[in-house]
């Protein structure tokens, strides 16, 4: 048994497909087969049902390859803990980000972290919470950004930032003109939101259910640039988070962003990773590059005023 044929189980696991296994393996179908059965062989069990369409693991064949992706997170981490010693800011790191937060976010935080740890190798993956959070338990990701809370006393939560929301809302619609809302303004609203398994939907529902808002029905988006158009076209008003209203992100046309009062409804942003992992003094570090974004960022009161400077022609004063 070694670690190549361990990794064969696993890519096995994950793709239920040999031929699509043995390509993310980089190596031959006949190869990866041939080396699971190898693996069959010493250990004296069956790991794999074979049937004409599709894979399966037996409940054995699962227990070993999840204990054979925590053996090989190990062993990526005792690599890397040769590499920073070697070079303390070099190196690959797995960062999991969720969608509505990372095309973002990362246009402003890319750049600093270039400039700040130029040999590092960053590989990004954008997937839902709970994707996230199984991929950090497996170790198929180093560190995540996600929205608070999250609860899970394996992981280290390393606070970023808070996030205020802004409501989006047709020109022609009544709360379009007004400078800033409080959050009993959206009683008896219907919100555009979010499908099932984005966080951003929960936040949404949260606050709904906090002023008194309740859900349009009939429609799911499946993106925030979804809900920006359904609310450009009229079909309705939505949330959205300050960084999703910043440039470099365009303005929608028709649609007007009004601010809330303090305090505003909003998002806790915080950056996670295993309490195992022996990275975790280079990821303070990442974290606290991250966290250095530019406070503006975060000002809703500027998006808005400038959105009536813009449609008047005259700077008008946002309190």
């Amino acid at each position: 048994m070694n670690l190549r044929d361990l990794s064969y189980l696993v890519a096995l696991a994950e793709h239920r497909h040999f031929g699509k296994a043995a390509e993310a393996s980089f190596v031959s179908q006949p190869t990866l087969s041939t080396q699971i059965r190898k693996l069959e062989d010493e250990l004296g069990v069956a790991l794999v049902e074979r049937t004409p369409r599709k894979v399966l693991l037996t409940e054995t064949g699962r227990e070993i390859a999840r204990r054979a992706r925590s053996v090989l997170s190990q062993v990526d981490e005792i690599r890397s803990i040769a590499q920073r010693t070697r070079d303390p800011e070099s190196g690959t790191i797995r960062l999991g980000i969720f969608p509505t937060l990372g095309p973002y976010l990362l246009p402003h935080v890319i750049p600093r972290l270039r400039e700040r740890f130029p040999r590092l190798e960053l590989l990004l993956r954008e997937e839902k919470t709970e994707q996230v959070l199984h991929m950090l338990r497996e170790g198929t990701l180093d560190a995540g950004i996600l929205a608070l809370p999250v609860h899970d006393d394996s992981l280290h939560t390393e606070f970023l930032f808070e996030e205020p929301f802004v409501l989006a809302v047709p020109s022609s619609h009544q709360l379009a003109s007004r400078r800033s809302l409080r959050m009993d303004d959206l009683s008896e609203q219907n919100l555009l939101l979010l499908e099932d398994g984005h966080c951003l939907r929960d936040q949404a529902l949260e606050v709904c259910q906090l002023a008194g808002a309740g859900e349009k029905t009939g429609f799911r988006a499946t993106s925030l640039e979804t809900l920006r158009q359904m609310v450009s076209a009229n079909v309705g008003i939505t949330l959205l988070p300050s960084l999703a209203v910043k440039p470099p992100v365009a303005q929608s046309p028709n649609v007007s962003l009004v601010a809330f009062d303090a305090p505003a409804p909003s998002r806790r942003i915080a950056m996670l990773w295993r309490k195992s992992s022996a990275m975790t003094p280079f990821f303070e570090a990442l974290a606290a590059v991250i966290r250095d974004v530019p406070a503006g960022l975060f000002d809703t009161r500027d998006c808005t005023a400038g959105q009536r400077e813009s449609a008047t022609g005259v700077a008008l004063p946002s309190s």
